[in-house]
């Protein structure tokens, strides 16, 4: 993180932007914005994406 409170990427030094995401799950895929590095590609999920959103299509598709 910066002094100004933005998050960079370890490996690049970069600021991270939002980008699109793809994750995958038992053979489902699920398209997300979240914080990226613009030249490795790494992401950055905060608690409540974790916590809510992909907590949740992970428990209705187990549930399938």
């Amino acid at each position: 993180m910066t002094e100004s409170g933005k998050l960079v990427c370890v490996k690049c030094d970069l600021l991270l932007k939002i980008g699109k995401a793809r994750f995958s799950y038992l053979g489902h895929e699920m398209l997300s914005e979240v914080l990226m590095c613009p030249a490795c590609g790494q992401v950055y999920l905060t608690e409540e994406l974790v916590t809510g959103r992909i907590r949740a299509i992970e428990g209705s598709l187990e549930d399938k």
